[in-house]
């Protein structure tokens, strides 16, 4: 959500009609469940807090595995986000799910070597694999909310901005 402002173009669906875009973000989150995989939607996240996202994906997976959420909770959002980080998987490439426009794939936190000017040092990776649907989204729009993405990642006192 605080990578919006580089790339507001992100937020969009490819419907038969056209393209449709949203001022609003709406992140659906991928969550696994005994009888497969639900997506919530989390809505207006460009306005929420760090502390109250937490919360809701908190409330999202523990209802998504009890079978308590809503139909209309699964409807809407742009942009998903799967992560599969927490079975140990490094990198992976997701598929999207229509008519949202972006999915992001969140892989484990490694420790690899990492060059720092002329210093080789211990650093913590995490990759993370966007794919896009280029219909509703330009190639160049993905890149500079990645552009933004990465620098939030990179420097997280910018989710608090």
């Amino acid at each position: 959500a605080r990578a919006r402002a580089r790339g507001p173009g992100m937020y969009a669906v490819w419907t038969a009609d056209a393209a449709r875009g949203f001022s609003a973000v709406g992140i659906s989150v991928a969550i696994a469940t005994e009888n497969g995989l639900l997506t919530p939607v989390l809505r207006g996240a460009q306005s929420r807090s760090i502390t109250d996202i937490a919360t809701v994906v908190q409330d999202f997976v523990a209802r998504a595995k009890s079978g308590r959420i809503e139909p209309a909770e699964l409807e809407g959002g742009s942009i998903s986000v799967t992560n599969l980080g927490m079975f140990g998987v490094e990198e992976f490439s997701a598929i999207l799910n229509p008519p949202q426009s972006a999915i992001l794939a969140v892989g484990a936190v490694k420790r690899e070597a990492v060059v720092e000017g002329d210093d080789i040092v211990i650093g913590s990776i995490m990759r993370v694999v966007l794919s896009v649907d280029h219909r509703p989204v330009d190639g160049a729009t993905a890149a500079r909310w990645m552009q933004k993405f990465v620098a939030v990642m990179e420097n997280p006192v910018l989710i608090l901005a």
